[in-house]
């Protein structure tokens, strides 16, 4: 399953310096705008409160997930727990962790509202549907997706699922030979549900696990689109009990709030489980990570912070933050 905690000291760290690289200009835009505002004020007044919530929204944080920092505000302030403008910066801090975590023990409890991933029988190999709109790195994802999978000591096998596009079978191609695993493909235009199966059949022969299926962004209809998903879920259960595990929405972190429309009808119709964030260090708005989190009620599972095939990471709450709001 995928790990949202990290392993050897060693390896937290350089995956928590990549991080703070990548939302550099997150702080500038977020963090660092939150210390201007309030360390020249003597007390928490409404145009503060005003203030603060712009710099929340500009950082792409949206309109819900700051109107829900806000009331965390107002309500310690309220109660006298707090008084000191300078102390917003650790309350803020404390707000994001609480709703990202929320999210993630959820997901991890099987108490969210979204279908919990599952683990698959012994001797059986772990079915990843990787899903998205065309254009927000979806197929590159699923190579890093797979080098991680390497890096874990795992024998991960990809399938070409996304048969209307023969590009993408053709780049998944080229990104298993790089890796030296094995993709299992039909020619454009087959039957996705089969390249699913023959993937399965083939992943229980070798053995290899996890089988990671890249699924077609875009069809003629959303509808033809939706049932093809749903019925590629049917034929990979048949293979392996409780089979897609994972179901992992691509979301391109710079395109913001403007993603989320279409990655709810995904989220909507194809069982996701959790998300796989692109791009996080093309964006100066990473605030975008809590409001694609919340408003879809999905864990993130991955991020993305560089072109690199071992550039995509694990995500941990605490780290984001963390790096985020380290002094």
């Amino acid at each position: 399953m995928v790990q949202t905690l990290f392993g050897q000291p060693e390896e937290k760290t350089g995956f928590f310096n990549r991080l703070k690289q990548a939302v550099a200009s997150t702080k500038s835009q977020l963090v660092d705008r939150l210390d201007e505002i309030t360390e020249s004020k003597q007390r928490i007044d409404p145009a503060l409160l005003d203030d603060l919530e712009a710099t929340l929204i500009m950082a792409d944080l949206g309109v819900k997930t700051s109107g829900e920092i806000l009331a965390g505000l107002r309500e310690q302030s309220s109660r006298g727990k707090l008084e000191d403008p300078r102390q917003i910066r650790g309350v803020v801090e404390q707000e994001i962790l609480k709703i990202l975590e929320r999210l993630q023990d959820g997901a991890a409890n099987g108490t969210a509202n979204r279908p919990a991933p599952q683990k698959p029988p012994a001797g059986q190999p772990e079915v990843i549907f990787v899903v998205g709109v065309n254009g927000v790195g979806k197929t590159t994802s699923i190579a890093k997706l797979a080098r991680y999978y390497l890096d874990q000591g795992r024998h991960p096998l990809l399938a070409a699922a996304d048969t209307f596009r023969a590009a993408a079978i053709e780049q998944l191609d080229v990104w298993a030979s790089r890796l030296g695993i094995e993709v299992i493909k039909q020619k454009s235009g087959a039957d996705p549900s089969a390249v699913v199966f023959d993937a399965l059949r083939a992943a229980k022969s070798r053995p290899s696990d996890p089988v990671i299926v890249d699924t077609a962004g875009r069809l003629h209809t959303k509808y033809n689109l939706m049932s093809e998903l749903g019925k590629m879920c049917r034929i990979a259960g048949r293979e392996v009990p409780g089979a897609p595990h994972q179901v992992l929405l691509v979301i391109d972190a710079t395109t913001g709030q403007n993603g989320l429309a279409q990655a709810r009808q995904f989220t909507e119709h194809s069982g996701a489980t959790g998300i796989i964030l692109t791009k996080l260090d093309g964006t100066a708005k990473g605030g975008v990570v809590v409001a694609i989190a919340r408003e879809l009620g999905l864990p993130i599972q991955f991020v993305g912070v560089g072109e690199k095939i071992d550039d995509l990471i694990p995500f941990s709450p605490q780290d984001f933050v963390a790096s985020l709001f380290e002094k």
